[in-house]
C-alpha cells in the first residue's frame, strides 16, 4: 500500500489539496471559492493584460485609419490562431505540474519544462513559417488590397517575437501550475506598459521611430515577447522555480538523446495537443468569419473586429477560471482526492453562470458607449453596437463551457473539449453562419440590417 504524499515543505508552493493535509476536512463551498479567487485572480489579470494589448492594437491602429485597423484586424485573424495552436501544445504542462505537486513531487516538475520547451522551439519554427507566408490566405478570400498589404506587413514583424513567445508560455504554465501565479500577472502587466509605448511610437512615429502604422502593431508585438521571455527568465531564479529542479541536469535514461526524453515529449504532446487543436478551432472558425466578412468590406470588417475583441474579452474571466480551477483539480487528483475535485468544478460552474448572466445584461444597456470607445467612425461604431448584441446572446453558453473547459484539464481530459469544439464550432456552427450572412436571400451579411 503506497503512503499518501506529504505536504510540500515551507517555501515551496503552499499546500494545494481540497482537504486539509491533517485533518482530511473537505473545505465548504465558499471556502472553496475563495481559494480558486485567490489563484485565479492573478490569471485573470495576466490575461486582461494580455487582451489590453490587443485592445491598444485595434484603438490605436482604429484611431490611426480604418484601413488600417482593417489590416491589423485580418493580420491577428492570422496570428491568433496560429500562435494559439501551437501554445496549446504545450499548456499541457500546468495540469502535469499541478498533478506532480499535489502528489508531493514538486521536483520532476523540471524535467517536464525542459522537454516542452523542446516542443516550444519545434513549435515557433513552424509558426514563424506559416505567418511569413500568409499573403495567399488573403487573396483566397479576397480581403481589401489596402488591408491585406497592411496586414502581411503586421504579420511578418509580429513573427520575429514567436519563438520567444513560444518558449515565455512554457514558462508561465510552469509557474502557474505549482500555484504560483502572481509572478506572470506582474510581467504582463509591465509588458501592457512596454506595448503601450511602442505602438504608440511605431504606429504614429514618436520618439524618432518611423511611421509604420498598423505595420507598428506587429513590431511592438515581437518586442514584447522578447521582453516577456526575459523576464520569466529572471522570474525562474527564484527559489520557488528553482525547487522544480528546472536547471539541475537530469540523468539520462532510456529513449533520450542529447537531452531529449522522448516518452515525455509524447505524453506532453497526447495532451496538449488536443488543447491546442480546441483553441485553435474556436479561434481558426472566428478568424475565418473575419475573412468572410472582410469581403464586404473595410466598415464590416472594422465593426466586426471590435465586436471580436469584446468577445474575447469578456471570455477572460471565465477562462481563468477554468484554468485556476484545472490547476486545483490536478492539485487534488494528484493527492488522489476525487471528492475535493469534483467540488472544485461544481464551485468554478456556478460562478461562471452568475458571471455570465451580469455580462450579458452589462453588454446589452452599454453597447453603444462600448463601441464608441474603438472607433470614431460612426458607421464602424453604429455597426459595432448591433454587433454585440448577438455577443450578449452567446454569452451564458461560451462563458460555462469555457471553464468546464479548463477544468477539464485538471483530469487531463483534454480530447473531448477538442470533439465538441470540432463538431459545435466547424459541423454546426460555420454553416449556419454561412448561410444567414450570405445566403437564404440576399443574406443578413455581418449582422441584419436594422431598417
Amino acid at each position: 500500500m503506497t503512503a499518501p504524499p506529504t505536504a510540500p515543505r515551507r517555501g515551496t508552493a503552499p499546500y494545494p489539496a481540497h482537504t486539509h493535509p491533517r485533518t482530511g476536512k473537505t473545505a465548504g463551498s465558499w471556502k472553496e471559492a475563495s481559494a480558486l479567487a485567490r489563484l485565479g485572480a492573478p490569471m485573470a489579470a495576466t490575461q486582461f493584460f494580455i487582451m489590453a494589448m490587443g485592445f491598444m492594437d485595434t484603438a490605436m491602429a482604429g484611431h490611426y485609419a480604418s484601413a488600417h485597423l482593417a489590416g491589423v484586424a485580418v493580420g491577428g485573424n492570422v496570428l491568433w490562431p496560429v500562435y494559439l495552436l501551437f501554445m496549446g501544445c504545450t499548456m499541457s504542462v500546468t495540469p502535469i505540474a499541478a498533478q506532480l505537486v499535489g502528489g508531493g513531487r514538486v521536483q520532476q516538475v523540471g524535467a517536464v519544462v525542459r522537454q516542452a520547451l523542446v516542443v516550444a522551439a519545434v513549435a515557433s519554427a513552424l509558426g514563424t513559417l506559416v505567418l511569413l507566408n500568409a499573403q495567399p490566405l488573403f487573396a483566397l478570400f479576397s480581403i481589401d488590397p489596402e488591408a491585406a498589404d497592411i496586414g502581411n506587413r503586421y504579420l511578418r514583424a509580429a513573427a520575429v517575437g514567436v519563438p520567444a513567445g513560444l518558449c515565455y508560455v512554457v514558462l508561465r504554465y510552469a509557474s502557474e501550475g505549482v500555484g504560483r501565479t502572481v509572478g506572470p500577472m506582474v510581467i504582463a502587466g509591465l509588458a501592457l506598459l512596454l506595448n503601450a509605448g511602442l505602438n504608440y511610437a511605431f504606429i504614429y512615429g514618436k520618439f524618432g521611430a518611423p511611421e509604420l502604422g498598423g505595420e507598428g502593431c506587429g513590431w511592438a508585438t515581437a518586442a514584447v515577447m522578447w521582453f516577456e521571455l526575459a523576464a520569466i527568465l529572471v522570474l525562474s531564479r527564484f527559489r520557488y522555480f528553482r525547487e522544480t529542479g528546472l536547471w539541475r541536469r537530469a540523468p539520462r535514461r532510456g529513449r533520450t538523446f542529447a537531452g531529449l526524453d522522448f516518452r515525455e515529449i509524447g505524453r506532453i504532446l497526447r495532451i496538449g495537443v488536443p488543447i491546442g487543436l480546441t483553441s485553435f478551432v474556436g479561434m481558426g472558425l472566428f478568424a475565418l468569419v473575419g475573412f468572410l466578412v472582410g469581403s464586404l468590406g473595410v466598415i464590416p470588417l472594422a465593426a466586426h473586429s471590435i465586436a471580436m475583441h469584446l468577445s474575447w474579452a469578456t471570455f477572460v474571466l471565465p477562462m481563468s477560471l477554468g484554468a485556476a480551477a484545472g490547476i486545483r483539480i490536478g492539485f487534488r487528483v494528484g493527492a488522489g482526492d476525487y471528492a475535493g475535485a469534483a467540488a472544485v468544478g461544481r464551485v468554478a460552474f456556478v460562478i461562471s453562470l452568475c458571471y455570465a448572466v451580469l455580462v450579458s445584461v452589462a453588454l446589452v444597456q452599454l453597447r453603444d458607449g462600448i463601441a464608441g470607445i474603438y472607433s470614431g467612425d460612426v458607421a464602424v461604431t453604429q455597426l459595432a453596437a448591433a454587433l454585440i448584441l448577438i455577443i450578449a446572446v452567446y454569452q451564458v453558453f461560451d462563458d460555462v463551457q469555457g471553464t468546464l473547459a479548463g477544468a477539464l484539464r485538471g483530469y487531463k481530459d483534454t480530447r473531448a473539449p477538442m470533439v465538441y469544439s470540432i463538431v459545435g464550432y466547424w459541423v454546426f456552427a460555420l454553416p449556419l453562419g454561412a448561410a444567414l450572412g450570405f445566403g437564404w436571400g440576399r443574406g443578413w451579411g455581418v449582422a441584419r440590417r436594422r431598417d
